[in-house]
């Protein structure tokens, strides 16, 4: 038997109070205007069918434990070429003629996780060749120049192609609210453009269902569910998971939310960018509608173009983000030549340090000091907030837009300080480089207020999530913009910058002012970046916690640098570096490889230099070990994925003939245009650690575009027959 939470309500059991945890998938039942079979491998015996398919399908009696093969029309032949497929990420379609008048139907076949074969059929429609709206659709995703113009486009491009009374770009933020990106609607109808929705009108199981099942249709509002029978499968002795099924009846709170806005029936496209749900692209009709396989299928690969599009417009505004930082990080390294004094590169003039944040003020806390930029709170709430700061948690960044609400005695400051960005500098209390925003006094427009978010009557029925779409305004207070994550990247990335100078100086003077050697010693060793500091002479003085961590379990730390190459790969290149730096103090830049457990070997970025005083006499040599696995990573990832760009490029689809193959290159090449500049904005972007997540989004998006663009095309040119 199935077990399940006690926290976990059955299908059309949950309530208000549990509806996020609604197991929507185990849904039990099918929409009408299809049938759904679960049929038995290798035999073909149907083990469960909608209770509707004897009627649908025009076959006498029941059709449980009868094999396909038995089954009047050509559905098993039909079936049978597709089964050596995986089926278990995009369902397979076919066409087929069943029962004995031999009607037309359109079939869906997946595999579920627990075995057998789900197959979906649908009474076919009238042939439909959509390549030419698909192929324009393609060229205007690829040429939108902003996030708001693709919004746009791809709002009139989905109403022109389905018909729906309504169509909205639906774009998440950070917390999970939904607002209405963009919107094309009939005339007459209310204006949801700019609209807020709260998180909890899409549950956490729904938004987890939209990434895997990146089409759903809702027929009719009015529907009556047909059930599965028997409830649960033979096969697993558990209830049917329907994660994928086109059919899958609705959950009926949802079903009660969409009445409660008049809507009659609905299409939704999931909008999927680096592996996450961004957004959707939601169609509503005022009566019910019917969306044929072809229709569906072009929608689908749309949105798979579009969110393709917005990974690069977002990569974009990141690598602009990071040029801006390299920008100031050239700046500090001619400060440094010019004057000796890092700090003068960023707050000599503030553009360069508040812009790529678009903040209005910023601060350094470094040595028990502060200097700013722009707006700023006062020097006692610098130091308040840098205490406030030391008892954060956080994974190299700390960020909030409200800081009044995350300690309320900085409400206060609120006209300088009410967003703020922290990137730390070192691991002693009190270092780091912060910036600010002001508060922003704004009405954020919700559809219904979101504080009243049901209504529980007498009856079931009466559930309702909102009873009232009608604009419901927010004045907001003691909040500032949000900070982007192209914003958050920034930072980081600034921040990493700050603290490898702020840890060079310190190593440097731990060999000037040996009078300060404990001080700053603490420092330099607390910090996580790997540094080693040697003496004139080559004897190592210290190596840190960090730079120790890296070396194999066992491995005793180096005495001098003479002992520094035995630990790297490229022994011999290493030595003859460390002997130039040593006898012609030169400083020295490079990647080395250094040997860990199993024979393996980690890349390091070493950055080394000779501290020299005045007049010219050498005190010793300071190196930086920085790990480029990260990097590495990206870089084999972005490899990976141009490899399997080219290998699209030169397979097509069997089954397809010479000039349905000439259709399909000629729009694959759009597809993969806009592949390619996504993948080339990703690969300049500033967040390394999500590079290769990124990449296989968009690989994986590619793969299920040509997969779907072979559909299309295979059955708009042979009117439905494949």
């Amino acid at each position: 038997m199935q077990v399940r939470s006690l926290h976990a309500p059955a299908f059309g059991q949950a309530d208000l109070s549990n509806c996020e945890r609604e197991q929507i998938h185990l849904a039990g039942s099918i929409q009408p205007h299809g049938v759904l079979l679960v049929v038995r491998e290798p035999d073909l015996v149907v083990v469960q069918a909608s209770a509707n398919a004897p009627a649908l399908l025009g076959l006498p009696g029941r059709v449980i434990g009868r094999s396909l093969v038995d089954l009047k029309g050509d559905l098993a032949a039909r079936l049978r070429p597709l089964l050596e497929r995986t089926l278990d990420q995009i369902p397979s379609v076919f066409r087929c003629r069943v029962g004995a008048g031999g009607r037309a139907f359109d079939g869906l076949v997946h595999r579920p996780p627990d075995g057998g074969l789900i197959v979906e059929l649908e009474p076919a429609g009238g042939a439909v060749d959509l390549a030419s709206q698909v192929e324009n659709g393609l060229h205007t995703v690829l040429g939108a120049p902003t996030l708001a113009t693709l919004a746009d486009e791809a709002a009139k491009l989905f109403k022109d192609l389905t018909g729906y009374d309504r169509v909205m770009i639906y774009r998440f933020d950070d917390e999970g609210h939904g607002e209405v990106f963009a919107e094309q609607r009939n005339p007459g109808l209310e204006p949801y453009l700019g609209n807020r929705y709260p998180a909890s009108d899409i549950p956490q199981i729904a938004r987890r269902l939209y990434e895997r099942n990146r089409i759903r249709v809702l027929v009719d509002i009015n529907y009556t569910p047909v059930p599965i029978e028997p409830p649960q499968s033979p096969l697993s002795a558990r209830e049917l998971d329907m994660s994928l099924c086109y059919l899958r009846s609705i959950s009926p709170i949802h079903v009660q939310y969409l009445k409660n806005m008049g809507v009659g029936g609905t299409l939704v496209a999931s909008l999927v960018v680096g592996g996450r749900l961004w957004g959707l692209v939601s169609c509503h009709h005022y009566v019910s509608r019917t969306m044929q396989y072809e229709v569906r299928v072009a929608c689908e690969l749309l949105a798979e173009s579009v969110a393709t599009r917005i990974t690069a417009l977002e990569s974009f505004v990141q690598a602009q983000a990071e040029l801006s930082v390299r920008r100031i990080e050239q700046r500090m390294a001619e400060a440094i030549a010019r004057e000796g004094d890092w700090r003068v590169a960023l707050f000599d003039a503030s553009q360069p340090l508040l812009q790529p944040l678009r903040a209005s003020g910023a601060a350094l806390l470094l040595d028990g000091q502060s200097l700013t930029a722009g707006e700023v709170p006062g020097t006692q709430a610098l130091r308040d907030i840098g205490a406030w700061l030391d008892r954060q948690p956080h994974d190299g960044i700390i960020a909030t837009a409200s800081l009044g609400a995350a300690e309320p005695a900085f409400d206060a400051i609120k006209g300088s300080a009410s967003g703020l960005v922290a990137a730390p500098l070192s691991t002693a209390p009190g270092e780091y480089l912060i910036w600010f925003r002001p508060e922003r006094v704004r009405t954020v427009t919700w559809g219904g207020n979101p504080n009243k978010a049901f209504v529980v009557g007498d009856d079931p029925a009466d559930l309702s999530p909102r009873r009232s779409f009608a604009q419901w305004h927010q004045l907001v207070e003691g909040t500032s913009d949000p900070w982007t994550a192209a914003d958050l990247a920034a930072a980081r990335l600034l921040g990493e910058s700050v603290a490898d100078v702020v840890l060079q100086f310190r190593s440097v003077r731990m060999l000037i002012a040996r009078d300060q050697l404990e001080q700053v010693s603490g420092q330099v060793r607390r910090s996580e970046q790997a540094v080693l500091l040697a003496d004139a002479n080559g004897r190592v003085l210290m190596s840190n916690a960090a730079f120790d961590d890296l070396l194999p379990t066992g491995t005793r730390p180096p005495l001098a640098l003479d002992e520094l190459a035995r630990l790297f790969l490229d022994t011999a290149d290493v030595r003859a570096r460390l002997e130039e730096m040593l006898e012609r103090e030169r400083p020295w830049r490079g990647e080395v490889r250094l040997l860990v457990e199993g024979g393996r070997t980690r890349p390091l970025q070493v950055r080394a230099d000779p501290v020299v005083s005045s007049p010219r006499r050498l005190l010793g040599f300071v190196l930086l070990f920085t790990d480029l696995t990260e990097r590495h990573n990206a870089e084999a990832a972005r490899r990976r994925f141009q490899e399997g760009i080219l290998e699209q490029h030169r397979v097509a689809p069997s089954r397809l003939d010479g000039s349905e193959d000439l259709l399909y290159r000629k729009l694959l090449s759009s597809v993969i245009g806009n592949a390619q500049l996504a993948a080339l904005e990703i690969t300049d972007g500033v967040d390394v650690a999500r590079m290769p997540e990124m990449l296989e989004s968009v690989r994986v998006s590619v793969g299920r575009t040509n997969e779907l663009l072979a559909h299309l095309i295979r059955r708009g040119s042979r009117g439905g027959r494949d």
